[in-house]
């Protein structure tokens, strides 16, 4: 009997979470040591939106406290990942730039995936997950839009 309902949404909600800690835990044991997968998240998602991004507007986007997005990035520039540049709107704050190194990193790491993705493969077709993405990708757009609304009074 399928669900239907809040248990539908629930079961779909909670077996995304089981596989976002799988696959975290997959991904850093692939990253080079001292690398987490939320730094790689922020490589990642100055690659795929854009680059010159305040640590707040990261912070914001990530939904995660500013000194946490602080740690990661204080980490990322030690390691030559991404550079501050002054925000040119603002003299006050500064804008965070992926470097060449950086990029690198990210293509380095999603490269690293191989083996697990291959083993992967074995079980599911590229078809299936194709036939996944766009459900997915919806849901992700949905919660994207409801992160950046006001919360009701």
């Amino acid at each position: 009997m399928s669900e239907t309902g809040p248990s539908a949404y629930f079961r779909l909600f909670n077996e995304i979470g089981i596989i976002e800690q799988l696959s975290r835990t997959m991904f850093e044991a692939r990253l080079p040591p001292g690398f987490v997968v939320a730094q790689f998240s922020v490589l990642n998602h100055l690659v795929r939106t854009s680059d010159g991004r305040t640590p707040l507007a990261l912070a914001r986007a990530f939904q995660v406290p500013k000194t946490s997005m602080t740690h990661s990035l204080a980490v990322l520039e030690r390691a030559d990942l991404i550079e501050f540049r002054p925000n040119p709107k603002d003299g006050r704050s500064k804008l965070v730039h992926i470097t060449d190194k950086g990029r690198q990193f990210r293509e380095d790491a999603i490269a690293a995936l191989a083996p697990d993705i291959a083993r992967i493969s074995q079980s599911i077709s590229l078809d299936h997950v194709a036939a996944l993405l766009p459900g997915l990708t919806a849901l992700r757009e949905v919660l994207d839009a409801d992160r950046d609304r006001p919360e009701p009074d």
